[in-house]
């Protein structure tokens, strides 16, 4: 995976995390040495201290920022004099040519645009008789993002701006062989094959130093909830950038496609946040008629709510200030949903050719956490450490492919110290398939129809295993 970030129309290339740190980014904590004298000039005692985080982490790739806010607690964010949090600053080459980024960050005002790409292969045949093959391909997509800081900019108190655009392009190799469940490349799909394409656009305003926050505008539901910046170590969409199962229910807006919504976060101490909002669920959501471009603002198919809470505890444990995230979650809408194997009177519909029974209601939960367990104090890679991390996402199984998603695994980041910025991540997730599906698609398969969901086969279960090495 890699990637190209350009700050205000001058180019800079990074691969993530980066090779070169941010201009104004967070510096490792480095011992402070406090000294001892007697009165005649004798050393008696050297102290070694370790100075604490105090800064904040800053995305290393655009869009990134809702995700990193979210798991940015209080004790390491700092806004010195104003409302707004820092604007995010990924890492790159070049920071301030011709001092053009300095020269608007000073008002308020931050430009980025990036490149993504993914390429990925089997290297195995696929089963033969459906039509498969072996082969590789490259997804990738380049976008900008507009931050501005307005109480900066205009003096409008703790108010900012968020937009990003879009182009995609390429094709993932998950459809040579056939894996509809884990699709390879997280950066393919709902670009509307066009060369800008709205993924958000909302305004923001931070009060009590960050202690509550209220967003409205066009929002994906997934930038904030069940989210991780952690999970885009990995390039499948099993992961990132969230778990897979999340985005199975179409009222859940994700990436790069988003509804009209408004999101309240309250942090009622330094370490914990609750945080909730109203959705306003869109049936035409990542198809072209209503999202080619993404910016058809009328709401025409609005067909229902979706209302998220989730609650998350951000400790920093011993002294090396360990960070972890634990958040749990739970969300309802009220959209209508096809039974995955009822018809309008309760029978099979496979059997009876009769519609899908309409479900107007759905719901869905989750558990994720990851915590640090040791860091490496490697230089130039303030964030250098052992992290692992896990998690749970339950669907409604009436109505939903997913019905539960497990995942495991870790990153590890700046452990060899002659290339602090080299990691490698493993990770491993489980999803299981309820069994209203696996039962309609026994039912076509005996009636030599098309299963559902596209799958080549009864689906019960489905394991992916990724592995990530960057090498910097």
């Amino acid at each position: 995976m890699s990637r190209l970030h350009l700050y205000a129309a001058a180019c800079a290339v990074s691969l993530t995390p980066a090779i070169a740190p941010a201009e104004g980014a967070a510096t490792a904590p480095a011992p402070v040495t406090t000294v001892v004298q007697s009165a005649t000039g004798k050393k008696l005692t050297t102290v070694h201290v370790l100075a604490p985080i105090t800064v904040m982490d800053w995305p290393d790739q655009n869009s990134e920022n809702p995700s990193a806010r979210v798991n940015t607690p209080l004790t390491i964010l700092s806004f010195d004099k104003e409302q707004v949090p820092p604007l995010p600053k990924p890492e790159a080459l070049l920071t301030n040519p011709f001092g053009w980024n300095k020269w608007l960050r000073d008002r308020g005002i931050a430009l980025m645009m990036d490149n993504t790409n993914e390429y990925t292969g089997a290297i195995s045949k696929p089963t033969p008789g459906y039509g498969l093959r072996q082969g590789s391909s490259n997804a990738g997509q380049y976008s900008l993002e507009n931050d501005i800081d307005w109480e900066k900019l205009a003096g409008i108190r703790g108010f900012s701006t968020h937009a990003v655009v879009v182009g995609r392009y390429g094709i993932p190799a998950s459809r040579m062989f056939g894996d509809n469940l884990n699709p390879s490349s997280e950066i393919y799909g709902a670009g509307g094959n066009v060369v800008v394409h709205l993924v958000y656009a909302y305004g923001e305003e931070t009060l009590g130093n960050g202690h509550f926050d209220i967003a409205a505008g066009r929002i994906p539901f997934l930038n904030d909830f069940s989210a991780n910046p952690l999970y885009c170590n990995f390039q499948n969409n099993a992961f990132c950038g969230n778990p897979k199962a999340s985005s199975d229910n179409t009222t859940h807006s994700s990436y790069p496609d988003a509804v009209w919504a408004t999101r309240i976060r309250v942090r009622p101490t330094k370490s914990t946040y609750i945080q909730t909002g109203v959705y306003f669920a869109q049936a035409g959501i990542y198809g072209n008629v209503q999202y080619r471009t993404g910016f058809k603002f009328n709401g025409s198919d609005i067909n229902g709510e979706a209302v998220p809470v989730e609650a998350g505890w951000e400790p920093l444990f011993g002294k090396d200030h360990l960070p972890g995230h634990y958040k749990v979650g739970y969300a309802i809408d009220n959209a209508p949903h096809k039974d995955n194997y009822y018809d309008i009177n309760g029978n099979p519909y496979v059997v009876t050719g009769l519609a899908q029974r309409t479900v107007n209601y759905s719901w869905a939960a989750w558990f994720l956490a990851d915590q640090m367990l040791f860091r490496h104090h490697t230089p130039g890679n303030p964030d250098a450490g052992l992290v692992v991390l896990g998690g749970f996402y339950a669907n409604s199984p009436r109505t939903q492919t997913r019905a539960q998603q497990y995942e495991i695994g870790f990153v590890d980041s700046g452990f060899w110290k002659a290339r602090p910025l080299d990691g490698i991540g493993v990770n491993f997730t489980y999803v299981r398939v309820p069994n209203s599906v696996s039962d309609t698609q026994r039912l076509q398969l005996a009636r030599g129809l098309a299963l559902m969901n596209g799958s080549y086969g009864i689906r019960a279960t489905a394991k992916c295993l990724k592995r990530t090495t960057v090498f910097m």
